[in-house]
């Protein structure tokens, strides 16, 4: 069963390693754990709903809270701290075409706001309730889930929008194929989130990012139905698969998408590989991703990262004996930065690739670990987010931001970003951890994803502020130093005050008269995306 007010599977629990906890209290002191606000006592503050009845929509007050968030750290402090205040008035679970159809066409008759809903897996806002006079309803996807149809010879396939991630590729290798793409949130995202929120699978060099394996699909709108057909390439003006990727719910309801699939690889690999610096690490991975080798994936941790991840791993017998070899081969624990090399495809191919990388890794001085390593990450690469449950119940917060920024920039930004974080923390008296890594490469320039940790404050308010503070001071230093807003995550309700410097005033205006000409009333998710 999902957890009420956390991440994932209640059975699973991820244990943070005695090495580890011994670290974050030297750097940033013993947390202390808060109790977590009762599931009952959320059930009785829930209100009664203001949405006339209907055969499709539930108002049971768990199904509310349940789809009242998503899985920002926002929606934690307020969750797990008893704070949160808004909650859908109805939900709605539809399984078939007909039923969204009738349950639009409720909500246009009765003045109602629909959020629509995929897996719940949201970091950044997109699905808080807003503070409005109007009923809200959160349409669920998540019964609108099966296979449409396969074109082997096309390699297309079209899935119902709610499909999530396992469920998804069970259908697809069942049949030889593979749609390639996996987010941290693969467990239960959804098909249809990662369209409208453009999202970025680990293998994305191999597969392609979402963008490029939408191929078409359906859209319900206030205004009427929108097709947009799987043409293999057209010159027929604008594509209009562009302006619904990264729409956020703002056009209609997604219900049908097709995508471009890949034939089940002979070979999937990935590899670790250490330097002795983040200077040649970066030099390393910056050459690799300008040349033509067909690698599907490179994520590089700077030192701090480096030095979490094997505190992280959890048997500190290996380690030792890997921080003995690595300084045998002249590399310290505290310059080290570990690489995870992924190569995809064919024998033959993935073989090729592999060898011209790692001549370029070995001039730059890396050194080859294996595939042990490589083989962990890809064993536990959707576990890891259950380390935020440990972490709370510990006493200390996790969350992370990202970017994404041209070669010339990357080294100075993230420096720049992780110098923001530990600067906004000192007004509260306090330390925070903070690491980073480049988790997907493309020849102009790298994405940057940063985590950092800090302690519980004593009241929930007081943590929401602190995480305010912190989000201000990197969002403006991501821009300040020329990078995207979002790299992966989208843009929900915490970015969007960001997009502005990103758009331009003239871009905003437009994106505001295409989501009007689609919803008049502004009934779609209101209050996410734009400023």
């Amino acid at each position: 069963m999902q957890r009420w007010n956390g991440w994932g599977d209640d059975n699973i629990y991820l244990a943070l390693p005695a090495r580890g906890l011994r670290i974050l209290r030297d750097l940033i002191g013993a947390g202390q754990g808060r109790p977590d606000f009762p599931l009952e006592k959320f059930i009785e503050r829930i209100p009664k709903s203001r949405l006339a009845p209907h055969p499709l929509i539930s108002f049971d007050p768990k199904l509310r809270l349940d789809h009242a968030h998503g899985q920002s750290l926002p929606d934690w402090i307020r969750l797990r701290g008893g704070t949160l205040q808004r909650f859908p008035d109805g939900v709605a679970r539809p399984t078939t075409l007909e039923e969204i159809q009738d349950l639009l066409r409720f909500t246009v008759r009765n003045n109602i706001v629909v959020i629509p809903y995929g897996g719940g897996t949201s970091v950044v806002g997109h699905l808080e309730v807003p503070d409005s006079r109007r009923p809200v309803l959160s349409l669920s996807l998540e019964r609108f889930n099966r296979l449409i149809g396969l074109n082997s010879d096309s390699r297309l396939a079209a899935f119902e929008a709610g499909i999530r991630g396992p469920r998804l590729e069970q259908q697809l290798n069942s049949r030889g194929f593979t749609l390639g793409h996996y987010p941290q949130s693969f467990d239960y995202s959804s098909l249809g989130g990662w369209v409208v929120t453009r999202s970025s699978g680990q293998q994305s060099s191999h597969y392609g990012r979402i963008e490029q394996l939408f191929a078409g699909g359906d859209v319900l709108t206030p205004r009427g139905s929108l097709n947009l057909p799987s043409f293999p390439a057209s010159a027929a003006g604008p594509d209009l698969r562009q302006i619904l990727l990264g729409s956020e719910g703002r056009m209609g309801v997604l219900t049908k998408v097709v995508v471009k699939i890949a034939a089940l690889p002979e070979k999937d690999d990935v590899y670790g590989v250490f330097f002795p610096s983040w200077e040649s690490a970066i030099q390393s991975v910056q050459t690799i991703a300008g040349t033509d080798i067909s690698f599907s994936m490179m994520r590089l941790s700077n030192p701090a990262e480096t030095m979490t991840n094997l505190a992280m791993a959890g048997n500190e017998r290996q380690t030792a004996f890997l921080a003995r070899y690595l300084r045998l081969r002249g590399i310290s624990e505290q310059k080290a930065c570990m690489c995870l090399v992924g190569f995809t495809g064919s024998r033959r191919l993935a073989a090729a690739a592999r060898r011209a990388a790692f001549s370029i890794i070995r001039r730059y001085k890396g050194i080859y670990v294996g595939k042990p390593m490589g083989n962990a990450w890809k064993k536990n690469r959707f576990q890891a987010a259950y380390l935020r449950n440990t972490l709370w119940d510990l006493g200390y917060a996790a969350d992370t931001l990202e970017t994404a920024i041209t070669w010339d920039k990357v080294t100075a930004a993230m420096k720049a970003i992780e110098k923001s974080l530990r600067e906004a923390i000192k007004p509260d008296d306090e330390q925070i951890h903070v690491f980073s890594h480049l988790s997907h490469v493309y020849p102009s320039g790298s994405s940057i994803y940063t985590t950092f940790l800090f302690r519980l404050a004593e009241t929930p308010d007081k943590t929401l502020e602190t995480w305010k503070r912190l989000k201000r001071a990197a969002s403006q230093t991501i821009v300040a130093a020329g990078g995207t807003i979002s790299h992966q995550h989208g843009v929900g309700k915490d970015h969007k005050k960001y997009m502005a410097a990103e758009k331009g005033a003239i871009g905003i205006q437009a994106l505001e008269k295409m989501f009007n000409h689609f919803d008049p009333e502004q009934r779609m998710n209101p209050g996410k995306l734009l400023p």
